[in-house]
């Protein structure tokens, strides 16, 4: 399973000097009103580019807290690409239970503090107050299996018969899993077609499982993969094991050692992937 996972971390690596432009969920579909409220959109205003200028752009994510959001550790990275635990942008607003983005429903929140998870590509954004009119998306505490269906929610431009261009509506779809690691899942579309797929700036976009209740239990958030739109999978970091450090950090009563996958995980394949997010990311 190792192997399998570093083999596509390394096609990543081959086709990230090929990078097509900002997409969200290609050949996905449309999210109805009100459906996945917990999704959240991340702007990002005013970002250092690296050669002492700014740029702006957004990742998405889920709330798991009143207060928290989580998504992408990539999502925070400086001018020199390195994660931190900051809003390096000089403005982050967080647009939660929002599907329809030319509306005015939900909520709109800056974020003032993040924090990175230790062993994985994952990250809480804290926002300045709380989100109460919005049940936060469950966590599954259990490890997601080979052959699972997951959702998935994320925003930005869209792929539409070949075409991409501007989407002013949350986009959803599903996919399967086809691989599970330590800390990384590999999942390929399934519906509404075999090549929808996430793309830039569908980074923290959660997958998670849908259940008979209704309700929904977070598996993972995107972190990487190849140009889209594409059959076969992209990369997702897991968080079930990140209950502990998740529970921790959104009420702010710490172990005394950090939670997470553990420094085992997938070392050689967190090696590439570190190389990969640095040039190729879904934001």
């Amino acid at each position: 399973m190792k192997n399998r996972l570093l083999v596509l971390l390394l096609a990543v690596v081959a086709v990230a000097g090929n990078a097509r432009p900002a997409q969200a969920i290609a050949y996905g579909e449309n999210a109805a009103d009100g459906a996945y409220p917990f999704s959240v959109l991340l702007t990002m205003t005013g970002l250092p580019d690296g050669a002492g200028g700014t740029r702006d752009s957004s990742c998405s994510g889920a709330l798991v807290a009143e207060r928290w959001v989580i998504t992408a550790g990539h999502c925070f990275r400086d001018g020199d690409g390195r994660r931190v635990d900051r809003a390096v942008a000089r403005r982050t607003v967080a647009v939660i239970g929002r599907a329809d983005l030319r509306g005015h429903d939900g909520y709109e929140v800056e974020v003032v503090t993040v924090r990175q998870a230790d062993d994985t590509d994952v990250a809480l954004a804290e926002l300045a107050r709380p989100v109460t009119g919005v049940t936060p998306i469950r966590l599954s505490t259990g490890a997601p299996h080979v052959g699972e269906v997951l959702r998935l929610t994320g925003f930005g431009l869209a792929v539409r018969d070949g075409t991409i261009g501007p989407t002013d509506r949350m986009q959803t779809g599903r996919f399967t899993v086809d691989a599970v690691g330590d800390t990384l899942i590999e999942a390929s579309g399934a519906a509404p077609r075999p090549d929808t797929s996430p793309c830039p700036h569908d980074s923290g976009g959660p997958y998670f499982r849908e259940l008979p209740d209704g309700t929904a239990e977070l598996v993972a958030v995107v972190s990487g993969g190849p140009g889209c739109p594409h059959p076969g999978p992209d990369l997702g970091a897991r968080t079930d094991g990140l209950a502990d450090w998740i529970a921790a950090t959104t009420t702010g009563r710490f172990p005394a050692a950090a939670a997470g996958f553990g420094a085992a995980g997938l070392l050689v394949a967190a090696t590439v992937l570190t190389a990969v997010l640095r040039r190729r990311a879904h934001r």
